[in-house]
């Protein structure tokens, strides 16, 4: 599932309408720094003094995380329990899989003006309570409206939390500790996703609704305890809070006076920055990065990974009955040390290399799967269609993991300049967004009309991935944003 953000997050920056749609369902996040950096001075003071409760407050800011998690993983092992307890109908049920996806949209677009009005614990602990009221309206459903009103209140709480958890993190964090921690936020999401899928299997779907609850009240008392973003204290002019948050953060005796003075003179130059337009991306300097960000979300999601991963427990059981609950748990352990290995690989490898190789392991996935389906339709095989199956699965969300997932939302974070960052990355997580909402709509209808030519659809995807990147894409690892612009523009 693919979730990512782009923000420049380092500086604090906030656009608004349009401009603060956030990435949606489960991918990786990496935030670009490549231009309005900081300097180093205040790095030594930071790291030497106490984390704890920038610790502490990241601990707080992931349960958020971990219930986006919960979200996204709960409808793929519920899907035969929820249909058969309530008679939902095959649309009702790909309805209430995919609102989710619309519910973060809405989310997602009133983000970033909900957390510049509210601030960020405002803004998180608005999400917990409706994604509280989302889960109660789910337990105690008895039919497929109070179902889908239920699902689009987590949605709409967990759109929210894609944009304020990794932004939160980074304001609150020193530069030398930001990286590995905003890098939390994806990692529990996956996380949570994977314990949404092992719960699933053991429990009922009502109990899971409830489990869901749980980071949400975890997440509502940690915020008494935890500080305001001390970034967004200075932009909303409260200097006395500003300073109070920053040294509570830092810790009692460190001399935060050159961080306070860097943090106000950044909020200064975005400030003085000029407001791009969404039809300015059409502009022959800026339109072959929008082809590129549109171009990459576009495969990411038509892939297949948000129908594969919403409904995983019945695609397995339409290759087996015996397979639900085996695939469903195998499908869980095997996302959180993928996506490690991901985060660990993407700045050694290069971004060019790990995307082909993932979309590759996607092609050889998804042809699997496909194989599989198609030798138990023509009774071929039988022995065959079980392995095929579960281990055709593995493969592609092993693959989507370590490459696909995330890379797509790094060079995108990376190919515009910083002047547009805010409209591309608009522009390019809609079409995200609204591509996870198309792919884990019509999942069970292509089912239904093929379980083989679904996964083939998919593959050619994967393949149409690799030939687009190997043509257009640059590799961006390890070059300045002025030498990733030249490489674009002189393709």
């Amino acid at each position: 599932m693919a979730i990512g953000n782009l923000k420049d997050v380092e500086s604090g920056e906030i656009t608004y309408g349009l401009e603060d749609l956030e990435e949606p369902l489960m991918n990786g996040k990496v935030v670009s720094c490549s231009s309005g950096e900081e300097t180093d001075g205040d790095e030594e003071d930071s790291s030497n003094g106490s984390i704890g409760m920038v610790l502490l407050s990241t601990a707080v800011a992931v349960c958020g995380s971990f219930e986006f998690g919960s979200c996204v993983g709960y409808s793929a092992p519920v899907q035969s329990a929820i249909s058969e307890d309530l008679n939902l109908s095959l649309p009702e049920y790909s309805m209430f899989g995919s609102i989710l996806t619309i519910g973060a949209m809405l989310g997602a677009v009133t983000s970033g003006r909900t957390a510049d009005f509210i601030g960020r614990k405002g803004a998180m602990r608005m999400s917990a309570m409706l994604c509280i009221m989302g889960w109660l309206a789910i337990f105690f459903s008895t039919e497929a409206f109070s179902l889908d009103i239920g699902r689009l209140f987590t949605g709409y709480g967990i759109g929210v939390f894609s944009y304020v958890v990794p932004i939160f993190i980074a304001e609150i964090a020193p530069k030398n500790l930001r990286g590995g921690l905003t890098t939390l936020n994806q990692l529990m999401i996956v996380v949570g996703a994977s314990t949404a899928f092992l719960l699933g299997s053991v429990i009922t779907w009502r109990s899971l609704a409830l489990t869901g609850i749980l980071p949400c009240i975890c997440l509502l008392l940690g915020l008494f305890i935890v500080p305001e973003s001390p970034r967004w204290l200075a932009k909303v002019g409260r200097e006395k809070e500003f300073q109070v948050a920053l040294q509570k953060l830092r810790g009692k005796g460190t001399d935060i006076s050159r961080e306070a003075v860097e943090i106000q003179v950044n909020l200064e130059a975005l400030r003085a920055l000029p407001k791009a337009r969404m039809v300015d991306l059409f502009q022959p300097k800026y339109i072959r990065s929008m082809i590129i960000g549109v171009a990459l979300m576009v495969f990411q999601q038509f892939g297949g990974i948000n129908g594969i991963g919403f409904y995983a427990s019945e695609t397995f059981a339409a290759a087996g009955p015996s397979l639900a609950k085996i695939g469903t748990i195998a499908y869980a352990c095997i996302q959180v040390p993928i996506t490690v290995a991901g985060a660990m690989l993407i700045d050694k490898s290069g971004r060019r290399p790990l995307i082909m190789v993932s979309a590759t392991g996607t092609f050889i996935g998804c042809s699997m799967a496909g194989a599989s389906f198609f030798l138990k339709s023509h009774d071929l095989l039988l022995d065959w269609v079980p392995i095929l199956a579960i281990s055709g699965v593995l493969v592609y969300i092993s693959a989507f993991s370590i490459g696909m997932g995330a890379v797509p939302w790094v060079i995108m974070s990376e190919i515009f300049p910083i002047n547009m960052k805010g409209v591309g990355g608009s522009l390019v997580v809609l079409v995200n967004w609204l591509g996870a909402w198309a792919v884990s709509f019509t999942f069970n209808f292509l089912m239904s009309w093929s379980s083989s030519g679904t996964f083939f659809l998919y593959s050619g995807f994967s393949i149409m991935t690799i030939l687009f990147v190997a043509k257009f894409v640059p590799e961006t690892k390890g070059k300045t944003l002025e030498e990733i612009q030249e490489s674009i523009n002189s393709s």
